[in-house]
C-alpha cells in the first residue's frame, strides 16, 4: 500500500441541488458523503482543487485514505465519483469507511509490463490488445495493492492472458474467480496485425462462419 492519502473535509448541513450548485460555483468546493463502518452517513464538502490534485495520482483509487472531518479521522476508500459529463471534473464523491479487520472489495488498476519485449510482439510481429484495465479484488485493507502487474514477456502470438494467469499478492483474491472457472475473463491477447496471413486467416474463418449461418437461415426459411 502507498503512503497515506489525506482528504480534508468539512461537515455539511445544507443539502439539496441548490446548495450543491452554490458550493461548486461560488465556493470552489464539491459535495461528498462518507458512509459505512456501522456509522451513519455524513454529508461533507471538499475543496475541489485539492481533491482534483489527489485524483491525478492513480494510486488513490486503490488505497486506504484518511478522511479528516473536524477532529475525527476515518479510514476509507473512494467508492464512487460523479463527474461533469462534458468537462470531466468531479462533481460529487462517495467514500466508504473501512475497518482494518474486515475484507473489502476494490477495483485495482492493471499495469502491463514488458510490452515491448513481449514474445508475440518482438518475435511474432503481433499487437497487444487489452480487454481490461483493472480488476476487482477482495482483501484486508492492509493487503490492498496499489496496482497489479501483468507480465507480457512470454506471451506469444495468438495467446490470451486470463485472470487466472495473473499473480496476485498474498492475501488478495479475484472476486470474479471466486465465482468459478466460467468467470476466468480475458485480460489481454496478442493479435496479428491486419493484412498478415494470420489476420487474413482469422477473417476468412469468420466469413466462412457467417456464410454457413446464412445458408442455415435460408434452409430454415425454405422448410417453412
Amino acid at each position: 500500500m502507498s503512503d497515506a492519502f489525506i482528504v480534508v473535509a468539512e461537515a455539511r448541513a445544507d443539502e439539496g441541488k441548490g446548495a450543491s450548485r452554490r458550493l461548486r460555483r461560488l465556493e470552489g468546493k464539491i459535495p461528498a458523503v462518507i458512509y459505512g463502518g456501522d456509522q451513519p452517513a455524513q454529508s461533507l464538502t471538499l475543496i475541489r482543487k485539492d481533491f482534483e490534485h489527489m485524483l491525478e495520482n492513480e494510486a488513490c483509487f486503490s488505497s486506504i485514505l484518511e478522511v479528516q472531518v473536524g477532529g475525527d479521522k476515518y479510514s476509507a476508500i473512494i467508492k464512487d465519483i460523479q463527474r461533469h459529463p462534458a468537462k470531466g471534473f468531479p462533481m460529487h464523491a462517495d467514500f466508504l469507511r473501512v475497518r482494518m479487520d474486515q475484507v473489502i472489495k476494490v477495483n485495482v488498476p492493471l499495469h502491463f509490463v514488458n510490452e515491448e519485449q513481449c514474445a508475440g510482439v518482438k518475435l511474432g510481429g503481433g499487437m497487444i490488445q487489452k480487454q481490461a484495465t483493472d480488476i476487482e479484488v477482495q482483501c484486508l485493507p492492509k493487503d490492498l495493492p496499489e496496482y497489479i502487474e501483468v507480465d507480457m514477456l512470454a506471451v506469444e502470438l495468438g495467446q490470451i492472458v486470463h485472470l487466472s494467469d495473473i499473480s496476485l499478492p498474498a492475501g488478495v483474491t479475484s472476486t470474479a474467480l471466486e465465482l468459478g472457472e466460467d468467470h476466468d475473463l480475458a485480460i489481454a491477447s496478442i493479435i496479428a496485425p491486419r493484412g498478415t496471413k494470420e489476420a487474413a486467416g482469422d477473417e476468412a474463418a469468420d466469413d466462412g462462419s457467417a456464410e454457413e449461418d446464412a445458408a442455415e437461415s435460408d434452409d430454415t426459411g425454405a422448410d417453412g
